[in-house]
């Protein structure tokens, strides 16, 4: 890509005159993929970018997520880039701080953390159709960029309940992914709402330092055994001397998550072991009939996240802890009301609630050729052409975005295979000297059709659940219903003939598309 224009200051609507920075490409977020997009440009030879990042330090999700027993459920050798593989892994099923330090070094190694604007939250970016540029708006500065990536994940934002009077609450309240460190619950009455993937991680490592704790449950989760354990030192050094053998075990766990999705997206009775594997391991560690009735799901497994720990129901069962499922029906000033008209007194209460995933945030603040946020266009529900554009949002691309979530194996897969998709997508602008790309609304058209129709069938849709895969419209606009692979086959490049392209001669006023 080639830049003609100067840098000169570009005021921006509420904001004072400033210098602008003017960059070639501009991403947003350095979590996983953001930083694997500023890699692939570096790798070919692109320097004349920067990862905007709200935060002081890169790591997205893992470098927010510091709640005790924060750790992820895919294991770790999956869980990193292809590229970047790590013989030093811990554990077989890596814990917060490892993976944020994995992140950490991987962006310094392939020299990245040099084109990161930390304390930069993007407040703004709106498309200049005279320019054909995008102007950036953050904290720390204004940008003007050719291209605009963002990489805004879904697990970013945290979302807050709306329970009648927990403005009113005068003990602490912290969200999972919000964690003070410096308050110590240790003697306190604890309260968790919420049985997620967060949730069963909180409840077993603070069970034993709190004087009681109450956890709220809308709806139980399937939960299966966490098969987690120390690497050896030895395998450590095997894995550093045969870097293929890493590779192999990487590629056999890929192989067994996928066989998740014959039953997941295909075959009900693919499902069945996992159903039956999960029912035991409840019935081994929860011994109350009335408590493990409380704790058994009435839908099909997989319907909602499958989660995996060998402690949560131990932590549950345990003396000092209560399970509530009669919902909440008001927050007061040191106890919480459940609708069952029982009041509990409280000191701090945790927040396992999840984030914003079918209203991503990012997208009110993002406004196309004709001024509408990214976000009105959604209103109806997230539209793209290859989960990566979106029509009126031209030089745009997202990662992480609309249909790219797994249920089953890992997301850095899916990562990888955007940003292939992307980078193509750029290396089209260049080799075609195009000023502008931008994708067809009938190509998006077609690619929520082709969701839908995969989706159909699906656990997610007919297993009995509500969850955070769907939309306020029912529709499945979070997950990706099929294979993986298959998604990396359709992403493998860019399909042209899905774009239109301006040629960077031609006057934005006369725009003639190719």
């Amino acid at each position: 890509m080639t830049s003609t224009i100067e840098t000169q200051a570009v005021p921006s609507p509420g904001t004072a005159a400033q210098p602008t920075r003017e960059v070639r490409v501009a991403v947003i977020g350095t979590g996983f993929a953001g930083l694997a997009m500023g890699i692939k440009l570096r790798e070919r030879g692109e320097t004349d970018f920067v990862l905007l990042e709200r935060a002081e330090d890169v790591g997205g999700t893992w470098r927010d997520n510091t709640y005790p027993g924060a750790a992820c459920d895919v294991q770790s050798h999956l869980y990193s880039y292809s590229f970047a593989p790590n013989p030093d892994w811990g554990r077989s099923y890596s814990e917060q701080p490892e993976i944020q330090a994995y992140l950490q070094r991987t962006a310094a190694r392939y020299g990245v953390r040099e084109h990161c604007v930390f304390g930069a939250d993007v407040t703004a970016a709106r498309w200049d159709e005279g320019e054909r540029r995008w102007h950036v708006t953050t904290t720390a500065g204004n940008f003007r960029a050719r291209v605009l990536i963002s990489a805004a994940g879904a697990l970013a934002d945290p979302t807050y309940p709306a329970i009648p009077g927990i403005e009113t609450f005068e003990g602490t309240v912290m969200h999972s992914a919000r964690w003070d460190s410096s308050h110590d619950i240790s003697g306190e009455k604890v309260a968790v709402i919420g049985t997620g993937a967060s949730a069963i991680q909180v409840v077993p490592a603070i069970q034993p330092q709190v004087e009681s704790l109450t956890v709220y449950q809308r709806t139980p989760a399937w939960v299966v055994p966490r098969t987690d354990h120390p690497v050896k030192p030895w395998a450590r050094r095997l894995y550093r001397l045969l870097p293929g053998l890493q590779r192999a075990i990487r590629g056999l766990l890929y192989l067994f998550r996928e066989f998740l999705v014959l039953g997941m997206a295909k075959q009900r009775m693919f499902l069945k072991p996992v159903g039956t594997l999960a029912k035991a391991h409840l019935e081994r560690q929860v011994r109350d009939p009335k408590l493990r009735e409380a704790l058994t799901p009435d839908y099909t497994i997989g319907c909602k996240r499958i989660l995996i720990s060998n402690d949560y129901f131990p932590a549950v069962a345990a003396p000092n802890a209560e399970l509530v499922t009669a919902g909440i029906a008001e927050i007061r000033p040191r106890s919480i009301v459940s609708k069952d008209g029982i009041e509990r007194p409280t000191d701090t209460l945790i927040l396992a609630t999840g984030f914003h995933v079918t209203d991503l945030p990012i997208a009110e603040k993002i406004r196309g050729r004709d001024g509408r946020a990214l976000a009105e266009v959604w209103e109806e529900g997230m539209v793209t052409n290859r989960s990566a554009a979106v029509a009126g949002f031209p030089n745009m691309f997202l990662l992480v975005g609309p249909n790219v979530g797994v249920g089953h194996t890992s997301m850095v897969y899916m990562i990888e295979s955007q940003v292939a998709y992307v980078d193509d997508a750029l290396r089209t602008m260049e080799s075609e000297d195009l000023a502008v790309l931008e994708t067809t609304p009938e190509a998006q058209a077609a690619w929520r059709e082709l969701i839908a129709e995969k989706s159909k069938g699906t656990v997610w849709l007919a297993g009995g659940c509500a969850s955070w895969y769907l939309d306020k419209h029912g529709h499945n606009s979070t997950l990706w219903p099929d294979f993986t692979f298959r998604f990396r086959k359709l992403t493998r490049s860019l399909d042209r003939e899905n774009y239109v392209g301006v040629p960077a001669g031609a006057p934005a006023s006369t725009e003639e598309a190719a």
